[in-house]
């Protein structure tokens, strides 16, 4: 048997088939699916198998007439759709093995144990780079995620529940046919108490953050915005735009050609430069995004990993989000352009933008909203 020597360095016996069960991966494979019944699970109800001379669909009966009629499977390359009984999970793994023509051992997936090669690392760094279809699905969640931000807070009034902010805004986002894997509202002392101030229904009078990563078709966008009863204090805005120059740091670093090692030892020194050396520590400080909220998430100090020597490169998204003790954040999410350049695609009109930032024009800022 052949050998096959993966990201991770280790060798393996060489996989004659793939299979892939999340439902990041399945999406990414399909070029996005029929959402998952279940958002939270880790396993999706469709599953893709491919091998050098074929590719199908496995899914249960309950779904398999959907998935056939609303997606169509041989419209997107897969020669058959399976069906297996819905109270017979172990039966995704013998069809899997079925299409493939090969033992599960034999088999290489995003991680599932019933198969004897884990390939997700692989994925992940294959998927990094969007296709330019991709990209303009994720421009376009972006635009709809920020917009149900933008309007969720510039609708509140001082006093409001924090529960009813994040409701709109949550509401703006299943209309527009996406789903919120993470959506924080919180505000006034708890939003400078908490890094993660979720909403408890408590009212919010001075100030208040409401951060997203939105999903659709499997792609996710991450963003951050902030609304104050009237002008913000000096001593807050001073804050928060020692903040906004650890994201610029930080965004200066993704270039095609560097490493995520880099960008994450330029967000070291940032912090180190607005005065909280190893600032990062108190907060998950994010990086790449798309077909996983981040699909890796490592700290300034984890050189060893896969990951630290990752080449950035066109296509990427990232999503950093630098914040400080005491209220101040900032997260947008960005793609890197082929010449180099970040395009923010977390932007809707009618927000105001951070006076005089001529290295990243037009970046959000506290909308003012009436007492």
């Amino acid at each position: 048997m052949t050998a096959w020597l993966s990201g991770d360095g280790a060798h393996h016996p060489r996989p004659v088939g793939l299979v892939l069960t999340g439902p990041a991966a399945v999406a990414w494979l399909c070029g996005g699916i029929a959402p998952p019944v279940d958002r939270t699970a880790g396993t999706d109800l469709v599953w893709a198998v491919c091998t050098t001379t074929t590719a199908a669909l496995i899914t249960t009966t309950v779904e398999a007439g959907r998935i056939a009629a609303e997606y169509d499977p041989a419209a997107h390359g897969f020669a058959d759709l399976a069906e297996v009984p819905w109270y017979r999970p172990a039966d995704f793994v013998t069809a899997a093995a079925e299409v493939a023509g090969a033992p599960p051992e034999r088999l290489a997936s995003d991680g599932h144990p019933a198969f004897g090669i884990d390939a997700s690392e692989d994925l992940t760094a294959l998927r990094l780079a969007l296709s330019p279809a991709e990209r303009a699905d994720l421009a376009a969640l972006g635009v709809d995620a920020a917009r149900a931000l933008q309007d969720a807070l510039a609708l509140w009034r001082p006093g409001e529940r924090d529960l009813d902010i994040q409701a709109r805004c949550a509401a703006a986002l299943e209309a527009a046919g996406a789903d919120t894997p993470v959506l924080i509202v919180g505000g006034d002392d708890r939003l400078t108490a908490y890094r993660h101030p979720m909403a408890v229904g408590a009212p919010v009078s001075r100030l208040v953050m409401a951060v997203v990563v939105a999903r659709r078709a499997g792609l996710h966008v991450a963003a951050t915005r902030f609304a104050a009863a009237g002008p913000v204090d000096p001593a807050y805005a001073a804050l928060r735009g020692r903040v906004l120059a650890i994201e610029d740091a930080v965004l200066a670093a993704c270039r095609p050609g560097a490493s995520y090692g880099t960008a994450l030892a330029a967000l070291d020194a940032a912090y180190d430069r607005a005065g909280l050396r190893r600032g990062w520590t108190g907060h998950y400080q994010g990086g790449p995004i798309g077909f996983a909220q981040r699909e890796f998430e490592i700290a300034p100090q984890d050189t060893g990993s896969r990951w630290y020597r990752e080449p950035i490169a066109a296509g990427h998204a990232v999503a950093w989000n630098p914040s400080l003790p005491g209220g101040a954040k900032t997260e947008d999410t960005y793609l890197v352009s082929d010449d180099g350049g970040l395009s923010r695609v977390t932007d809707a009109p009618g927000w105001p933008a951070e006076p005089n930032d001529d290295r990243r024009p037009g970046r959000p800022a506290v909308l003012e909203v009436g007492t």
